[in-house]
């Protein structure tokens, strides 16, 4: 492709070798892959990037533990995640890491230049550290006193020499990025989150350390040989020392990048120090940077100790790759925690794929087969079922802002619209009923109908089902492409005539769970209990009573829940550093327009659930009657977090 073509550029993060690939990875890994795959497909010179992050001190912790260098345990693990995306056919251009020698030497020239300007100093560091999360937090943030507030392990108090980044140099600068592109950082709520998280003040950066020497080394020109860089600083550069920043400069081209795709637990790090880092190198930001939430299973968060971890791998053996990515896209709006279930991976094999998309080609083989030797045409299309055609290329026009905007979910939502109006058109014209009339033409017509939605759909669900909808095409007579992407999709134009070719079923239905699910655990028979004393019900201690923690809260965001006649989604600033997510049942009383900068009382210290696969972190305290339903709130005005006594 000419150099003078768009280019996008698309990147995973960059995965840490802690541990091996596991369905989030998988998750993340497969959008990037469907934007890639689309990006081609339009026409877009393509470049799509994923890898592995290789360095710090959790690394060589976990390869002293296993009796090997910190090398050979970060080329076992990384091994393992190519291993995978290969078997998955990803279709990456380049596989980073960050043990490469032309990343560590393109980190080095970024610290150098850095360094010149101004943005980094040496001072001396105090602060609670978490080797998990390779990152300081400060007390205020500690739970405890003591605990990560983002994983829950004992940090431990570090003091060491180190090089600092002046991070607080671009908190203005950060945020008015943010308030100037409300689409930087997507979904939208998140880079609300960012936005208030800066507006609270930016602390300079340690990006140095001393305590441990696995990383890449300070550039020679600092003449510092015990400092290695901090891994988040080394980690993010991946993202241009992949396009030859600091070496070759051979891909620079491609750079800002259109997505970066990370999970929501990473998103500080992406929306505020790698913007910082872009601003000192003098370099423009990224056009999006897209946050998903977690995956659980069964409603449960997934853990080695509970046995439910999901081995991505094994689900696509089980049920067929093309499916799995299918559903994962499908199943969860882009932002939100999805919950991952074999019963809900069946229904949409069964229901969404098999029934409304297999069956659709299905139905045209044979109704071709029987009336015309396979032969179908377009020639009658427009003249007997224009209005058909006219919603399908409707809804074939909003697909392409929906998938850049990360809303996939709907992108597929709407591009089973089209699927609908094939399956409707052939009960709604019973083309049997046409040839028994003499009304061959019609008939006929149809046919050419079925078609043409059929191949405008394989060409939209081409990210997401490359193989699958090859299979469509070439029973088609076409191949999916730049040039009849811009003829039936751009341009609306339709087949040219062709002879049908009969394919085996694509989806066949799966009617019992293909894999194990965990077993569960075992209860360690307990001690002979006293019999227990009858309770009075209704009565507690004050004891007891004080245990309920309740809080002024400040809603701050909400917004209606999918598929839901009750719930609303919350973020709810109780003055913690982070604001919390309240799913409430009281969407029958409240619009969400009208609950945003309103305070309520609220549990603070439930233990948080999962509804309709959402976390809800506390619980909306209200009054209801035959008059309906009204929230508990404080009489005057109060600040966010005071306690309710």
């Amino acid at each position: 492709m000419s150099s003078s073509c768009k280019k996008a550029y698309i990147t995973t993060p960059i995965y840490y070798v802690n541990d091996i690939p596991h369905i989030g990875h998988a998750y993340t890994t497969i959008i990037a892959d469907s934007l890639a795959i689309y990006s081609r497909m339009v026409g877009l010179d393509t470049f799509f990037l994923t890898g592995t992050d290789e360095h710090g001190q959790k690394i060589e912790q976990a390869a002293k533990q296993r009796g090997k260098t910190p090398q050979e345990y970060a080329d076992e693990i990384s091994g393992k995640f190519k291993a995978l995306w290969d078997d998955f056919d990803i279709s990456y251009d380049k596989f980073i890491r960050t043990t490469d020698e032309e990343h560590k030497i393109g980190v080095q020239v970024a610290f150098e230049k850095m360094l010149k300007k101004g943005d980094i100093y040496k001072g001396k560091y105090k602060g609670n550290y978490c080797i998990s999360c390779e990152t300081f937090f400060t007390e205020t943030q500690l739970v405890d006193n003591e605990f990560c507030p983002d994983c829950g392990k004992p940090t431990t108090v570090v003091e060491e020499e180190s090089y600092f980044f002046k991070l607080s140099n671009y908190q203005d600068k950060i945020l008015e990025w943010l308030k100037s592109d409300e689409k930087s950082i997507l979904p939208k709520t998140r880079r609300n989150e960012v936005m208030r998280f800066v507006e609270g003040g930016l602390d300079d950066l340690s990006i140095t350390r001393t305590s441990f020497d696995w990383g890449v080394k300070l550039p020679e020109s600092a003449n510092d040989p015990k400092h290695v860089m901090y891994v988040w600083l080394d980690a993010l550069l991946n993202y241009i020392t992949a396009l030859g920043y600091g070496t070759t400069e051979e891909k620079m081209d491609y750079w800002p990048a259109r997505v970066h795709l990370i999970g929501k637990d990473i998103l500080r790090f992406h929306a505020i120090f790698w913007p910082a880092f872009l601003m000192s190198l003098d370099l423009p930001l990224p056009k999006h940077i897209a946050a998903h939430g977690w995956w659980t299973r069964n409603g449960e968060k997934m853990s080695k100790s509970k046995g439910n971890v999901i081995n991505p791998k094994e689900v696509a053996d089980a049920y067929g790759l093309e499916n799995f990515r299918y559903f994962m896209l499908r199943e969860v709006p882009f932002g939100g925690d999805g919950d991952f279930s074999q019963k809900a991976l069946m229904d949409r094999i069964n229901s969404d794929l098999g029934n409304d998309l297999g069956n659709l080609l299905n139905r045209l083989i044979g109704m071709s087969g029987k009336y015309s030797n396979g032969v179908v045409s377009s020639a009658n299309v427009q003249k007997y079922y224009k209005a058909e055609l006219d919603e399908v290329n409707e809804s074939i026009e909003k697909l392409e802002p929906l998938l850049f905007d990360m809303q996939l979910h709907r992108y597929l939502e709407e591009l089973w619209r089209p699927l609908s109006v094939a399956n409707k058109s052939i009960d709604k014209y019973q083309p049997w009923v046409l040839m028994k009339e003499g009304k061959e033409e019609e008939a006929l017509a149809l046919n050419g109908l079925i078609a043409n939605i059929l191949a405008k759909v394989a060409i939209m669900l081409h990210p997401v089902m490359p193989k699958t909808t090859d299979k469509i095409a070439t029973s088609l007579g076409f191949e999916i492409g730049v040039d009849n992407y811009t003829k039936l999709v751009k341009n609306k134009e339709l087949l040219t005539e062709f002879t049908i070719q009969k394919i085996p079923p694509l989806f066949p239905r799966i009617e019992e769970q293909l894999l194990k699910e965990p077993e569960p655990k075992k209860e360690v028979p307990k001690a002979k209990e006293e019999p227990k004393k009858e309770s009075t019900i209704g009565v507690i201690t004050i004891d007891e009573f004080f245990k309920t923690e309740l809080k002024i809260g400040t809603i701050i965001e909400a917004e209606e829940v999918p598929k839901s006649k009750k719930l609303l989604k919350l973020k709810v600033d109780l003055g913690e550093e982070k604001p919390r997510q309240i799913i409430a049942g009281i969407k029958e009383w409240y619009s969400p327009d009208s609950l945003i900068g309103t305070q309520a009382c609220v549990v603070a210290n439930l233990k948080p659930a999962k509804l309709m696969g959402m976390l809800s972190e506390g619980m909306l305290l209200a009054a209801k009657d035959e008059n309906g339903l009204s929230l508990l709130r404080p009489e005057a005005p109060k600040v966010a977090g005071t306690k309710v006594s």
